[in-house]
């Protein structure tokens, strides 16, 4: 995400100690294989579409609760808070007015007490006790204030201008500075993680970090996360992360933005490659460009799904809901799915309507989106381009595809590929139209008719 606003003193809240997660002895038989973290694209909710930096605890649990009931039962596992959840007072936003930044006396931010009242542990207990993975936001850095009263780093002999880069500044947050690749500036991410995993936090969304790439606090902030204990998702953003850096971020991080920020726009020429907001039209080229990054634990990740109610304090806008068509709305899903990206819902939840709900917990396009692989664009025919990727098993076959094609014109159009078009041999297969959770009968092609900037989603077996 991106804004800007003023920097102003803040309070200092003592008495905030780490709190370490312990271990125990394990059986003498020898330990199994850990679990690949984020195995599969994680699927979740983040706060920051509808509510931008003010959400509360009680707004929080209640889009949980609306979650735990009607997305968790398809496979949706995350909740993230956004930015802004250290701020008394976030309405006064790029203002002059105080916003209440709360840090700790070691120079680390904690919840504002107005808005979250039992601290974030309490959010990450009650996600827990419901089945769900807890996940909060950062800004890579040290806060500015903390450098300036040059507070004291937890566990370590150092202090915060240690660790600061006085000369590096978010371009669009100034609130922090960066941390030097040292000692001191690994010792501030050290108590940093230590603090957060103590709270039981399972995902970890760091902003200012993909673009520019900033190597060296990745690979701090990795480093910090591993000596926890506890397997956290590193999620880098915003993007666009450079492609050159692919290899450095499959290393560090278990998703990372290939984009700015993706809000409610299918297409507009005035903003340039790369610029924000980010239009859903760029990210088919973008994801092509990304697929051969793509592995378990390791995810090219397109940016939160801007659909449904977006209000009632967005992050980017007025309040409104989703500015895409129902076409292009399911568009967005389809190409999300068949590149297997990470699917995090940016609605309010409590005002959802029934038709994007239905596509979200479509079985189909979850499958799709969580078990397919050789994800790729295979065909550019003039307006339409069509996807492929490989079916796990079924009951009813030992392998399968996806394939989905997209109209991106501005009439509508129709399509027509044999099997040998889309390189899957001859004859006849079964064909699942997966938008329709139904089979469509035996045929030795697809064909149908498009609306502008809609698209069709199939498993062929």
């Amino acid at each position: 995400m991106r804004r800007s606003r003023s920097k102003l003193p803040w309070p200092i809240i003592p008495g905030i100690a780490a709190c370490l997660l312990g271990s125990t002895l394990g059986a003498l038989a020898a330990p199994k294989p850990a679990a690949t973290l984020a195995a599969t694209p994680p699927l979740g909710w983040n706060s920051w579409d509808s509510y931008g930096l003010t959400i509360n605890a009680d707004e929080w649990k209640r889009n949980v609760d609306w979650f735990h009931d009607h997305l968790q039962p398809a496979g949706w596992t995350y909740v993230v808070v956004d930015e802004g959840w250290y701020l008394q007072h976030p309405e006064n936003a790029g203002g002059k007015l105080d916003q209440g930044y709360t840090m700790d006396a070691n120079g680390r931010y904690i919840p504002a007490d107005s808005r979250f009242p039992d601290g974030l542990s309490a959010l990450a207990s009650y996600a827990h006790s419901l089945g769900l993975q807890f996940g909060i936001h950062i800004i890579r850095g040290i806060p500015k204030d903390a450098v300036t009263r040059n507070l004291p780093i937890a566990d370590s002999t150092t202090h915060a201008a240690d660790a600061a880069d006085t000369t590096d500044t978010c371009r669009w947050n100034p609130d922090n500075y960066g941390i030097k690749e040292s000692a001191a500036g690994q010792a501030y991410y050290d108590s940093l993680l230590a603090l957060y995993a103590g709270w039981g936090i399972d995902f970890l969304k760091v902003d200012c970090i993909a673009k520019p790439y900033d190597a060296h606090e990745i690979h701090m902030i990795s480093a910090a996360i591993a000596k926890t204990g506890r397997p956290i998702v590193l999620s880098l953003s915003p993007g666009p992360t450079p492609l050159a850096n692919a290899a450095d971020a499959q290393k560090y991080a278990q998703m990372w933005r290939i984009s700015d920020d993706v809000w409610d726009i299918w297409s507009d020429p005035a903003i340039p490659e790369g610029g924000f907001p980010q239009t859903v039209r760029r990210q088919f080229t973008n994801l092509a460009n990304w697929m051969q990054y793509q592995q378990p634990g390791r995810w090219p990740d397109a940016d939160m799904l801007p659909i449904g109610y977006l209000g009632p304090r967005p992050g980017w806008g007025l309040p409104r809901n989703s500015r895409l068509s129902y076409d292009e709305t399911r568009t967005l899903l389809t190409l999300w799915s068949i590149a297997r990206s990470p699917m995090i819902l940016g609605a309010n939840l409590l005002q959802l309507d029934s038709f994007t709900e239905n596509l979200l917990t479509n079985r189909d396009m979850i499958e799709a989106d969580q078990h397919s692989s050789n994800n790729k664009e295979l065909l550019v025919d003039g307006n339409l381009v069509v996807w492929s990727a490989d079916a796990p098993k079924s009951a009813e076959a030992k392998k399968g595809r996806y394939y989905a094609v997209f109209n991106l014109g501005n009439t509508p159009a129709t399509f027509q590929y044999t099997w040998k078009q889309l390189s899957y041999g001859g004859g006849e297969h079964r064909v699942r139209d997966l938008w329709m959770s139904q089979d469509v009968g035996r045929a030795t092609q697809i064909q149908g008719s498009l609306p502008a900037h809609g698209s069709a989603f199939f498993r062929i077996e």
